[in-house]
């Protein structure tokens, strides 16, 4: 894998990943994605010759950005869908629009702006299912995603501890031996 492209087409052979794309899909939601973990872990697994697993391992990232209706209970009402759908993974959903809030950011415009505020720099990206397609967004590009690197997004420059402690509590390295952490504690 060398391009955003390259991304989508291995996502687009992933029988699971594309039966979650299109059950999001099928949600009419506009600016809405399936990123993080889900995407990433996908990525880092083919990378380090680790077959896909039947079931993502963490929680299916679920983000959207709709000004005109950012209730709580909207997000809690798609995720009940998407659980009666298929309860074999963990959904969280969550509008974008309002997320700003919590992460003591300005306000995003939008989903690719929001991903752009999240920790690090090979997680900040996100996948759709749009026609026959699949679409990739990644506001930080591809290049830490492929080349096995960990470090901040800007937004995070400021929030290192949090960063950190996420680190620590992920464990990566166990599970993906050739990842490159960047060390920012100096800073």
């Amino acid at each position: 894998m060398q391009r955003r492209q390259d991304i989508a087409d291995f996502l687009a052979e992933q029988p699971r990943i594309m039966f979650l794309l299109r059950l999001v899909a099928s949600l009419g939601i506009e600016d809405c994605w399936v990123g993080a973990g889900l995407i990433r872990n996908a990525v880092w697994d083919r990378l380090h010759d680790i077959p896909a697993a039947l079931l993502p391992e963490s929680d299916v990232d679920v983000i959207y950005c709709d000004h005109n209706d950012a209730r709580l209970e909207r997000d809690l009402s798609i995720e009940r869908l998407l659980v009666d759908q298929f309860p074999q993974v963990q959904w969280s959903v969550h509008n974008q629009a309002r997320m700003h809030e919590r992460n003591g950011d300005a306000p995003y415009r939008n989903a690719m702006e929001a991903i752009g505020c999240w920790p690090e720099t090979a997680t900040a990206i996100a996948a759709r299912r749009s026609g026959d397609r699949v679409e990739i967004i990644a506001p930080h590009g591809i290049d830490d995603l492929l080349n096995l690197v960990v470090r901040p997004t800007p937004a995070f420059l400021h929030k290192l501890p949090i960063y950190q402690a996420r680190l620590a509590s992920k464990n990566w390295a166990k599970r993906w031996p050739k990842l490159r952490f960047v060390d920012y504690r100096g800073l």
